[in-house]
Order: structure tokens, then C-alpha cells, then sequence
């Protein structure tokens, strides 16, 4: 299954007040290893931008005024998303935004996200997997051991990053059995965490292989290798 983790930044907290998207950041992951197709765009929203909004994600309209209008990207983020599984923190509030400004397209043929996509919120995981704890994405972090000193301000893909190393660790499992080089930290740190700790156990006893055995070892191992 393609999973896209999907996050936004917007001019105020609810779209039917007229609140626009500012910024989508979306990371690819396919069998639990990220594949670097990532996507990622700044949006002129053509309203002004609330002051509190701009104390969390620090985007101003100056700096959004050449960017492009949310129907120029429509068609390429539609495609880039679509039959994909979206993992979002706290789902309803994006998924809000992002229908509503598909449905400002007026006569487009891109219908709502949420008819082509299944959805995944991980905050409903991470309160069931975590009750009575906060469960904002910097406590998770915090939680899981993730670095994210750099998240001074919300950013649509630093913080789509960050939930895509959350989520592989909440979910748990193992991406590969045999990509030692690609295994990302969050499965690292996954495996070592479902480790059971044994307590007092004794020192094993290590038993070297004679030279006979070695040789016979990598007798086997060729003839495997020409099968």
C-alpha cells in the first residue's frame, strides 16, 4: 500500500469562515521505507493571514504573494495523493481544508480527497495506544525519542517528517528483513524498544567453529549462491 503522511498549514482554523490552505507537505512511503517523492508547495491564499496563525507556522502574505494559487497545483496534488493512503495527525482539520478547497473548484473534475483516498488520523492511534497522555505531535516525539529541535515554528513538511518517523514507530513491525543500509531510524529505534529486556541473565557461553566446519560452512554457501 502507498502511504502519503500529509500535513498543512493554513490562514486560520476553519475553512467554511473563508480560511485558506498555505503550505502542503506530503511524505511517500511505500512498505514502510520513505522513497525521497516527496511534495511540497507554498500557496498564495489571496486573504490575509491571521496574526495567531503567524505565531505558529511564521508565514506571511509578503512572503506568500508570488506563490502559486492553490487551482494552479490542484490537478498535480490530486494525482500526486490520489488511491494513496493518507496519514494525518488530527485528520478532520486537514481533510476539512483540503476538501474545501477542491470543491472551491467549481466545475474541476477533481472530487473530494476523501473519495479516493482512505484515511488514517494518528492522533485516534496514538490516544488509543496512549490514553489520559498528550498526544500532539511534540509529545509523541518526545515520546518515541525523535529529534525535532529544529521545529521552532510548524512547517507542512518538517512536520510531515516528523509524523512519518512517529507513525513507523507507533505502528511498530520491521520494513525490511535484509535492507540493513535503508532500514530508517524509526524502525531502528522501533525494533530495539519490542526487544524484551531480560534482567540477570547469564553471560553465554561462545563456541567457535573449527576450521573443518568453517570450511564446510562455506562449501554450503557457495552451492546455495549457484541455485
Amino acid at each position: 500500500m502507498r502511504k502519503i503522511i500529509l500535513d498543512t498549514e493554513t490562514t486560520g482554523i476553519n475553512p467554511k469562515l473563508g480560511h485558506r490552505i498555505i503550505e502542503v507537505g506530503c511524505v511517500e512511503i511505500i512498505n514502510r521505507e520513505p522513497t525521497g517523492n516527496n511534495y511540497h508547495q507554498y500557496l498564495n491564499p489571496m486573504r490575509n493571514i491571521e496574526h495567531e496563525a503567524i505565531k505558529v507556522h511564521g508565514l506571511t502574505n509578503e512572503f506568500l504573494n508570488d506563490k502559486p494559487l492553490f487551482a494552479d497545483i490542484a490537478k498535480d496534488l490530486y494525482n500526486y495523493l490520489s488511491g494513496a493512503e493518507l496519514i494525518i495527525h488530527n485528520a478532520a482539520f486537514d481533510m476539512g481544508f483540503l476538501n474545501h478547497e477542491f470543491s472551491l473548484l467549481g466545475n474541476s473534475s477533481e472530487s473530494q480527497l476523501s473519495e479516493v483516498c482512505s484515511v488514517t488520523d494518528t492522533l485516534k492511534l496514538a490516544r488509543a495506544k496512549h490514553p489520559a497522555q498528550h498526544n500532539s505531535l511534540d509529545a509523541l516525539c518526545k515520546r518515541y525519542g525523535i529529534d525535532n529541535s529544529s521545529r521552532e515554528l510548524h512547517g507542512a513538511l518538517l512536520d510531515a517528517q516528523l509524523l512519518c518517523e512517529v507513525y513507523l514507530l507507533m505502528t511498530g513491525g520491521q520494513s525490511s528483513l535484509f535492507k540493513k543500509e535503508t532500514t530508517t531510524l524509526g524502525n531502528q529505534i522501533s525494533e530495539l524498544n519490542n526487544t524484551p529486556k531480560i534482567n540477570n541473565r547469564k553471560r553465554l557461553k561462545v563456541i567457535k567453529p573449527t576450521s573443518e566446519e568453517l570450511i564446510a560452512h562455506n562449501k554450503k554457501m557457495k552451492e546455495i549462491q549457484q541455485q
